[in-house]
């Protein structure tokens, strides 16, 4: 059984500190819970940003003239749309989740590095704050793409230095040296930090895919960095490597851009993975089925991430036996990943299921990760590749993968953390129905784009065939359920924590370190360092989850 020691006399005694002035989370705090959240409520603030920016190229392709935005202005809308979504929102909330999780989970009192972590944090509102400066520039807007490939992101019209473009690469740079900063930080914290007795699979699975994800960010981010900067140099003085009129090479920044960028996508996808497996186990009543396998399935897939670039080349001349050779290790990759979609079934089949708002949105998030992962083995085979390269399927894909399963997931961790981070109950029935709106709004935006990819309509475009027009008007009217599905969440997450039903320190009777402090934590979590001794995850069917927890 799952078991946890304090010191008797130090757990009688236990008093909560009472927690600090809202002020703390508009300072440079040092305390992973107070970064954890400042993380998340920045980047949920630039979710709405990008969302607004989505449910208006949505209303412009509704239509199949370009009636609502200048061709111009709707390029810049989609490169920033891109951007903050995956610079400014996936990126930091993960990390906001991570900041406040790890520590806690694994019995530390606080990062390795605080001061360390809080820089890295007020980096975000900087380069986030710089591309938007990017597409507000009077220079023009930067509206290369968020791949923002070469030779068009080097292209400079207007003549000036700081255009839209240079400022939208260095707020590109900037980001990557906070991430990597944040990557020494986590590793060097689940290494070192852990208290004792919590031996490498005594661990959490979450810490497992946090774990893993920044071992990513270590060795792939400075590829996408070193590409941004150079990029950076080429526009503004005067170098050519990738500048195919002075003798540089395109491809090259496609090889430094997707060695980091399909990675990426694990680094979003693993935390995630670790949220269910955290989540299923609380709301089926039933252990972790499994578990050393997903925690080992976590490392495979980092190392395997780091050989699958070259699929989203296909068409960019690559040689056959390199295409090959990358759609294999491409479906390769889906072994490791169908190896956790299994446990989770196997968790929760034939278990007493909760339906609560969190076991719902992580419900929802494996539906819609299933079926991205069908249509991304469909992509990894290179004549499906070639045929739907550059279309509205790939779009398709991608959100369903960042949105369907990773923003479900994120819905499913506020609701399922959100008693222990604020000390109150939110409102189960605004929650249910933000679910329900979502699930909705993401299956009639996103599944659209399959068929809309099949039939040929490009990526990227304000204006189309009107043979497209029923696909687009339904992917629209799905944008906007979307955008409206934010709307009982705020009023929810506001209400609740202004008002809401004070929680208990456990509410969902669930497993984990995090669960045995108070809501919200200490300042510095734990009076005595916890003694784990016994594996997570260990207890039986029927028992509750803290019965066989000391302290």
């Amino acid at each position: 059984m799952s078991q946890i020691t304090l010191d008797p006399s130090k757990t009688e005694e236990h008093h909560h500190e009472k927690p600090l002035s809202w002020r703390r989370y508009f300072s440079f705090s040092t305390d992973h819970k107070v970064i954890g959240i400042q993380y998340i409520v920045t980047a949920f603030f630039f979710f709405l940003v990008a969302g607004i920016l989505a449910m208006i190229m949505r209303g412009e392709l509704i239509t199949p003239e370009p009636d609502l935005l200048d061709r111009t202005v709707y390029n810049a809308m989609f490169t920033m749309h891109g951007t903050i979504m995956l610079f400014s929102w996936t990126f930091p909330v993960l990390l906001g989740f991570s900041n406040y999780l790890v520590p806690l989970m694994i019995g530390a009192r606080d990062m390795a590095f605080p001061r360390l972590n809080a820089v890295a944090f007020w980096m975000v509102p900087v380069f986030s704050i710089l591309f938007i400066i990017s597409f507000l520039v009077p220079g023009g807007p930067a509206q290369a793409g968020w791949w923002s490939y070469p030779p068009v992101s080097i292209q400079n019209p207007s003549g000036q230095l700081f255009n839209g473009e240079f400022i939208w690469l260095l707020a590109v740079a900037i980001s990557g040296v906070s991430s990597i900063m944040g990557g020494v930080n986590f590793v060097t914290t689940i290494v070192k930090m852990r208290c004792p007795g919590m031996g490498w699979f005594k661990m959490p699975a979450f810490v497992w895919t946090v774990f893993a994800a920044q071992i990513i960010q270590l060795f792939g981010l400075p590829a996408l960095t070193a590409g941004a900067v150079m990029l950076l140099f080429d526009l503004s003085v005067g170098t050519s490597f990738f500048d195919p009129s002075q003798g540089g090479n395109p491809v090259l920044f496609q090889h430094f851009f997707w060695f980091y960028s399909h990675p990426a996508v694990y680094v979003m996808i693993l935390p995630v993975f670790g949220i269910f497996s955290e989540i299923f186990p609380v709301y089926a009543r039933k252990p972790l089925f499994g578990y050393k396998i997903v925690a080992i399935s976590s490392l495979i897939i980092t190392a395997l991430s780091a050989v699958v670039w070259v699929h989203h080349m296909f068409v960019s001349g690559t040689p056959g036996w390199m295409r090959i050779l990358f759609m294999f290790s491409t479906m390769l990759i889906s072994v490791p990943t169908g190896i956790k979609v299994f446990a989770w079934v196997g968790t929760i089949w034939d278990g007493k299921l909760r339906l609560d708002t969190p076991m719902l949105f992580a419900l929802g998030g494996l539906i819609n990760f299933v079926f991205a992962g069908i249509t991304g083995i469909m992509l990894s085979s290179v004549p499906i590749d070639i045929h739907v390269n550059n279309t509205y399927f790939v779009v398709g894909h991608f959100h369903y993968v960042i949105y369907g399963a990773i923003v479900f997931g994120l819905y499913a961790a506020i609701y399922h953390w959100f008693p222990k981070m604020t000390g109150k109950m939110y409102y189960e029935g605004l929650g249910k129905l933000h679910f329900w709106l979502t699930f909705i709004g993401t299956t009639l935006n996103f599944f659209p784009m399959h068929p809309l990819g099949l039939m040929g309509m490009p990526r990227r475009v304000a204006s189309y065939d009107p043979e497209f027009a029923f696909w687009n008007v339904i992917a629209s009217v799905g944008g906007f359920i979307l955008g409206m599905s934010t709307l009982p969440f705020i009023v929810n997450m506001i209400a609740s924590w202004i008002s809401g039903k004070d929680a208990p320190d456990n509410p969902w009777r669930a497993i984990g370190l995090e669960w045995l402090v108070s809501s919200p934590p200490d300042v510095e979590n734990f009076e005595e360092l916890p003694i784990v001794i016994a594996e997570p995850y260990g207890y039986g069917k029927s028992e509750p989850l803290t019965e066989n927890m000391g302290g």
